[in-house]
């Protein structure tokens, strides 16, 4: 990935390829400009924990796409839909950084989990950034479920 590209491009421009993230395996950095949020034991390195979702993955799985969409700079990345993950890049207003968000919908015994993980591209540092991302999400998310 070309730094410049990333910084001055457009939406997706100039990010490299997506892969899917494995949250079973996903090793957080050191630096603290990341936030993933997870159901409880679900991860041992999680900001935040999610409560299962009262309803079927299949159902929501397009609430989490509406929400993403109803964010602004946000773009789809990419998805992967037989997994029900997809990954997102936000661009910062002042400076245009990028910004990649992933989440994965899971079926458990206990309800539709969810796993939303925000990191910053460039700095070490995000002043709590990444984390305010994370936690409107899961209230946009849970303001989409109540109106049904």
């Amino acid at each position: 990935m070309s730094g410049l590209a990333a910084l001055f491009g457009r939406g997706t421009a100039g990010l490299p390829p997506p892969a899917p993230v494995e949250f079973g395996w996903l090793k957080l950095p050191a630096s603290p400009n990341t936030c993933l949020a997870a159901p409880p034991g679900a991860h041992p390195q999680a900001h935040l924990l999610t409560r299962p979702l009262p309803i079927p993955v299949e159902a929501a799985w397009p609430k989490l796409q509406a929400v993403a969409a109803g964010f602004p700079r946000t773009w789809k990345l990419a998805e992967w839909p037989e997994r029900f993950q997809a990954q997102w890049v936000q661009r910062t207003a002042l400076l245009n950084f990028p910004d990649i968000i992933a989440a994965e919908l899971t079926s458990g015994p206990a309800g539709t989990g969810l796993f939303l993980y925000s990191r910053s591209l460039f700095g070490h540092a995000d002043f709590g950034v990444n984390r305010r991302r994370v936690e409107a999400w899961l209230a946009a998310l849970d303001a989409e479920l109540r109106r049904g």
